[in-house]
């Protein structure tokens, strides 16, 4: 049996501590992962230093991204689903359910297939490690039932969704993000045209994921601007990716637009009429959403070449023992690029 190595988080506040964690042993309905990269998210820095989810128990092992290798399958996993040598891509639920043999932040890795992606060779797991969370965060707020609830998003709808005839528009706020970057390639593939914001610095980068209108969240006017532009639309919804939830709320509001976020959203902020919801990307392992996305389109959209890699990964280091290095790079900021921990 493989030995296995964790960083793993004792209290709230303390820098992760790289040892020895069980080798995990897969139940029939899930799968394990030797890791080859793993991707830092804000919430991988936010539940290191704040006790934001109440349910946690330490010691625990952070992480949600994770790309590597089939290493064992379960008995209940179909054999066109997954096979030992896989190259993947998935989201680590460790998190949310407390239990550390699924926390993403080590070697070996218990993942469920319903949120685990093929991926081909052209893509390297440094790659696919930006994925996992970002997308499963954006589909939620975009797709499941409860939120903005758009038709699911196909290879076909990327390239033809001027043909599609659905004539709505999905604003994406905070389009720089690692989630608004995959919420707007997820939007254009679902054939909504997608308007967004960024800093005027990004502009391009948003156009080239698909965006129409790209808007300056820096400008004095943006939120007149933006309520200009939809009104000569069918607003289907406005996603929060990043940015100011105040923001977000205050278009909403203007356009009488529901606000799924991904965000948390302040209860004292949300203006009267307006409603507004906060994603936890995890529901879509329940849903029809999780498989649709995961199992569905990603694969194939990513061997296709019509989903691009992004953000893309800034490496920062190699080993377990560069996280921490990677969680104070991702508290400072960063737009456009995704940071990432290879082995």
């Amino acid at each position: 049996m493989p030995s296995n190595n964790a960083a793993w988080q004792n209290k709230v506040g303390d820098k992760p501590v790289v040892h020895d964690a069980p080798y995990p042993t897969p139940g029939g309905n899930e799968l394990v992962i030797k890791a080859h990269a793993w991707a830092i998210n804000p919430v991988d820095w936010v539940l290191q230093s704040q006790p934001w989810f109440p349910w946690l128990e330490f010691p625990l092992i952070l992480g949600n991204d994770v790309a590597g290798e089939v290493v064992e399958v379960g008995a209940s996993v179909a054999a066109h689903q997954f096979k030992i040598g896989d190259r993947v891509l998935a989201l680590a639920l460790g998190s949310g359910v407390n239990v550390p043999a699924q926390g993403g932040f080590q070697e070996y890795v218990v993942v469920l297939p319903v949120v685990a992606s093929r991926i081909p060779e052209s893509v390297s797991f440094a790659q696919a490690a930006v994925f996992p969370l970002a997308l499963a965060t954006a589909a939620c707020g975009l797709f499941e039932r409860g939120f903005l609830a758009l038709d699911l998003p196909s290879v076909v709808a990327r390239t033809r969704r001027q043909d599609t005839g659905k004539g709505k528009v999905v604003l994406v706020w905070g389009g720089s993000s690692a989630v608004g970057s995959n919420a707007i390639q997820l939007a254009c593939a679902a054939g909504y045209t997608v308007f967004a914001s960024s800093s005027e610095a990004n502009f391009g980068y948003l156009k080239k994921l698909g965006a129409t209108r790209v808007f300056d969240y820096k400008s004095d006017t943006v939120v007149r601007d933006v309520v200009s532009a939809v009104e000569k639309e069918v607003l289907a919804g406005i996603f929060q990716a990043a940015g100011s939830v105040e923001v977000g709320l205050e278009i909403a509001k203007a356009t009488k637009s529901f606000l799924s976020s991904a965000l948390p959203i302040p209860e004292d902020k949300v203006p009267d009429g307006v409603k507004a919801k906060m994603v936890f990307a995890s529901t879509l392992k329940d849903n029809e959403v999780g498989p649709a996305i995961f199992g569905d389109f990603l694969p194939k959209a990513l061997a296709e070449g019509s989903y691009q890699v992004a953000p893309e990964p800034w490496v920062i280091g190699k080993g377990l023992e560069s996280l921490q290095e990677g969680l104070e790079a991702q508290q400072k900021g960063v737009s456009a690029k995704k940071i990432v921990v290879t082995i």
